[in-house]
């Protein structure tokens, strides 16, 4: 077991930690029951308590069993965007004993087809906004029923927050086989059965991104989702007191997972169905928001808004997030403006977000964390599988409660996901990395994520940290440029700050790098853009800025600025 950790684990918490014996359900139940007259959600201002929200997910669980014919351990798509909607149904397929499968609700088409074919669902919830990929799939792929609600069918109070227009949009008379109104399946009043689904029953089903094909369903128990719930709460010293500003994607497991940790403890969920940093930034002030998560690129953005300073931001007292290493200047802009350090953590679908946490008395910037509670996490040699000592870089291995299953009918890649060591068996989590002499664990990049310039090992999101300490770069991502000489070389695509936008050159980021860090990191490209692509989670799509840059005829080996 790795404990190297240890001496700088958090004061009061125990190193391990029992994972309930119960169902995610049965946390809305008992804070129901404790505060049912507490806030639960706040969405844009209007609130729903816990006994209301628990009253509509049973609702909606008997019309999943009694109209939809759902029964246990069928799998029920969950298509909408953050919103009360996704909350209740997210409790609801559960209180079913039924398998929920978040699904980005900007996949489209055979994305869409994909996931339902591939779980297996006949029933979707979704929103209205939704609806033109879904139609073509009724009665086909095996779907049989669709309930749709409309966001603004919880916008019971005024607001003047600012609100996507398909947000305010009000219901639409949306008809056709198997297609039942949202407030029409809740309003049906039906009760479902006893809830029979225990901890080592399938719960939920998040797909991964699908960088190596197609998307893959990450099979995980009541159990495993509780583990990382129950650690998270407890780490960041949640309470019914809590308020946790829910911007990350709920279908993405860091999102769901402040979800369903706030829900434990009993807090507020306050929920915003797009990032906005003004309606953040708004909300933090009048919700009292205490516990913030969000990923750099939402933070960068937030630090940018011109009327940071006029708002009040003291309530907050948990700062953190994950996904992309945190740059050191951006880490600085944040506890200036928060008052709390920034603290990082990681995890990925299949573990159902953290396995590291950075402790809250003593994080390290640009750092995954320590492994959190009965976690044993390793760096193995990629090739040999031989374990690395401090400060040497190998490929992330972890062995803990919240490990997932398996991939969803994909027993060969299920296999491959794990090996064995130590008598243990090891998920390989694919990114590379190391620890330092204290066991604070440190991702380089991705297992496939690095550029070989003339037999130098160069970690794009080590040259990316640095860069972004220029004063005239907002956000920048670097991948590797195919060169005759070198193999491959260093390129930064980066967008200027407002105030650099027409003024900047590639040509003084060349030089401004080449003062800073070793030759062969220096980026001999440089490509100015508005902005990058981001993933549906909001994180950087470096994929596919690489994929486009490899389609392009290869470089002859000079610098470029553009």
């Amino acid at each position: 077991m790795f404990h190297r950790h240890h001496a700088h684990w958090p004061a009061g918490l125990p190193k391990s930690l029992s994972v309930p014996r119960t169902s995610i359900y049965f946390n809305l139940e008992v804070s129901a029951r404790r505060y049912p007259d507490r806030c639960a959600l706040d969405y844009y201002g209007s609130r729903t308590t816990y006994g209301e929200l628990k009253r509509q997910v049973d609702a909606l669980a008997g019309f999943l069993q009694g109209h939809c014919g759902v029964g246990s351990g069928d799998r029920v798509l969950l298509y909408t965007q953050n919103s009360p909607q996704y909350v209740i149904g997210y409790y609801a397929i559960l209180r079913a004993d039924a398998v929920a499968v978040p699904v980005n609700p900007m996949n489209r088409g055979e994305e869409l087809r994909h996931c339902l074919e591939d779980a297996g669902a006949a029933t979707l919830l979704a929103t209205q906004e939704l609806w033109e990929p879904i139609e073509p799939l009724l009665g086909t792929s095996g779907l049989a029923h669709a309930v749709l609600g409309a966001y603004s069918d919880y916008l019971t109070a005024p607001t003047d927050l600012p609100l996507p227009a398909f947000v305010r949009a009000p219901h639409k008379p949306i008809a056709g086989p198997g297609v039942t109104p949202w407030a029409e399946a809740i309003a049906a009043g039906m009760t479902p059965d006893e809830q029979r689904a225990g901890a080592e029953d399938l719960a939920v089903m998040p797909y991964t991104s699908g960088t190596t094909g197609k998307p893959k369903g990450c099979m995980h128990a009541h159990r495993s989702v509780l583990a990382t719930s129950t650690a998270v709460a407890h780490w960041c010293a949640d309470t019914s007191e809590t308020v946790a500003l829910a911007v990350l994607p709920m279908f993405h497991v860091t999102g769901m997972q402040v979800m369903n940790a706030t829900i434990q403890t009993g807090g507020t969920v306050v929920l915003l169905t797009r990032w906005d940093r003004e309606g953040a930034m708004r909300q933090i002030e009048r919700a009292a928001v205490t516990s913030f998560t969000a990923i750099t690129t939402m933070l960068v953005d937030f630090l940018s808004n011109p009327g940071l300073d006029r708002h009040d931001l003291s309530s907050i007292r948990w700062l953190g997030g994950g996904g992309a290493t945190m740059p050191e200047a951006v880490a600085r802009k944040l506890e200036t403006a928060f008052g709390k350090p920034y603290i990082e953590g990681y995890g990925l679908s299949e573990t159902m977000s953290p396995t590291h946490l950075n402790p809250p008395h003593r994080p390290k910037r640009q750092c995954a964390g320590i492994p959190i509670f009965d976690v044993d996490a390793r760096v193995l040699d990629p090739d040999s599988l031989a374990e690395c000592g401090p400060n040497q870089v190998g490929e992330i291995v972890v062995h803990g409660p919240q490990v997932f299953q398996g991939y969803w009918r994909q027993p060969v890649a299920t296999a491959e996901a794990f090996l064995h060591h130590d008598g243990k068996r090891f998920l390989r989590t694919g990114d590379l990395g190391y620890h330092d002499e204290e066991g604070y664990f440190f991702i380089t990049d991705r297992l496939k994520r690095m550029i070989n310039a003339s037999g130098f090992k160069v970690w794009p999101a080590e040259v990316e940290a640095m860069l972004y300490a220029h004063p005239d770069i907002q956000e920048v991502c670097v991948i590797g440029v195919r060169d005759r000489y070198r193999g491959e070389t260093v390129k930064a695509v980066v967008v200027p700050t407002p105030a650099a936008r027409g003024s900047l050159q590639g040509q003084a980021i060349i030089d401004w790098a080449r003062e800073r860090m070793a030759t062969y990191k220096v980026p001999r490209a440089v490509e100015l853009v508005a902005e990058l692509p981001k993933t549906a989670t909001g994180k950087v799509f470096w994929r596919k800025l690489q994929e486009e840059e490899d389609r392009r005829a290869p470089s002859e080996g000079a610098e470029s600025a553009s």
